[in-house]
C-alpha cells in the first residue's frame, strides 16, 4: 500500500511538471535582496531561427516585497552584437494590495510578459540580462536593496495554438 502511494505521487508530480510548450525555462536565486547594480544573466541558445516564440520574465517574491509593481530593465544581447534593451512595468499587487501570481505559501510566482511571438533571426548564443530599476516616490536614486524578490527567471515558449 506504501510502495503504491508513492508511485502515485511520483506520478502526479510528473504530470505537473509536464510542459510541452516550454523551451527554456531558468531560474537565478538572489541572496537576500536584488541590488540595484546586479544583473542576472542567461545565456540561451534558441532551438532554430525561423520559429516565433513567447519570452517572459518570471519572478518569485515574498510578502517582504513592499511596493504593488516592478520596473525592470531586460537586456538582449544578440550573436552579431545588437543589443536590444526595454525599460518594463509589471503590476504585483490588486488594488486591494493581494499579491499577483500563483503560489499556496507566501511565496508568489509571477509569468510576466516580455515578447511575443519572438524569432531569434541570428543563430548563436543569445544573453539576457535583468536588473531592477526601482524608486521610491519623489526620489532619483534607485532602490538600493530591493527586498522581497528571491529569484529571477527567463522562460522561452512555444506559442499557443488557439482552436
Amino acid at each position: 500500500m506504501r510502495g503504491s502511494r508513492s508511485v502515485l505521487i511520483g506520478l502526479c508530480l510528473i504530470i505537473i511538471g509536464c510542459d510541452s510548450s516550454q523551451v527554456y525555462d531558468e531560474y537565478q536565486s538572489l541572496n537576500s535582496s536584488w541590488d540595484k547594480d546586479e544583473l542576472v544573466e542567461f545565456k540561451i541558445t534558441p532551438p532554430d531561427t525561423t520559429g516565433a516564440y513567447d519570452l517572459f520574465v518570471n519572478l518569485r517574491n515574498t510578502s517582504d516585497y513592499k511596493y504593488s509593481n516592478i520596473f525592470i530593465i531586460v537586456e538582449m544581447n544578440h550573436p552579431n552584437g545588437k543589443v536590444l534593451k526595454d525599460t518594463l512595468e509589471y503590476r504585483m499587487t490588486t488594488a486591494e494590495g493581494e499579491f499577483l501570481g500563483s503560489g499556496f505559501s507566501d511565496i508568489k510566482e509571477n509569468k510576466l510578459w516580455y515578447k511575443e511571438g519572438y524569432v531569434f533571426k541570428e543563430s548563436g548564443e543569445y544573453i539576457v540580462k535583468i536588473s531592477q530599476a526601482m524608486r521610491e516616490n519623489r526620489s532619483v536614486n534607485g532602490v538600493e536593496k530591493l527586498d522581497g524578490i528571491i529569484d529571477v527567471g527567463f522562460r522561452i515558449e512555444r506559442p499557443k495554438v488557439s482552436n
